[in-house]
């Protein structure tokens, strides 16, 4: 799977090494959405989704089919967890998950409604990975009007596979 912004990062460090960090540490996950996110996994099978949620969300809330839950902030302290980029780097390096020449395979973040997930994603390509996504709807999508979520988006609204302990 051909990445754009991989090649972007690329040209950049052969022209000029600080700006491509400070690019890095700028850069953002690519935005897709639940079925897209679905799609990816089937056709790159080398792809992980992670739930970024809490321990509590993932296993109370349910989470997609597949995932593997890492998450970026829990309970009791609610603080970024400052293992995640190891947890991640340690997930794919486990087994011979490099795909594209060496690269690394697609990594899907998702959380309850796209928003911890991104700041996942950032905090992953600021320590330097690649080929990072981020389900914006996330698992339960946003509030509706009603305050309420699974009305508008995410993954549960589109019928995705997930599971529910």
């Amino acid at each position: 799977m051909f990445c754009f912004h991989r090649l972007h990062i690329e040209l950049m460090e052969k022209s000029n090494p600080q700006v491509c960090a400070a690019s890095r540490a700028a850069a953002e996950p690519i935005s897709i959405g639940a079925r897209q996110a679905w799609s990816l996994m089937q056709a790159e099978t080398s792809a992980k989704l992670i739930d970024t949620r809490s321990t509590m969300e993932h296993v109370m809330i349910g989470h997609p089919q597949g995932a593997i839950h890492i998450p970026w902030q829990d309970d009791p302290d609610w603080v970024d967890n400052p293992r995640f980029t190891e947890n991640i780097k340690s997930l794919i390096s486990n087994g011979e998950d490099k795909t594209d020449g060496g690269h690394s395979p697609p990594i899907l973040l998702i959380c309850r409604c796209g928003e911890r997930s991104l700041e996942a994603g950032k905090r992953l390509m600021a320590d330097g990975l690649e080929n990072i996504y981020n389900v914006e709807s996330g698992f339960e999508g946003p509030l509706d009007d009603k305050r309420r979520r699974r009305s508008v988006s995410g993954w549960r609204f589109d019928g995705l596979p997930w599971q529910q302990f």
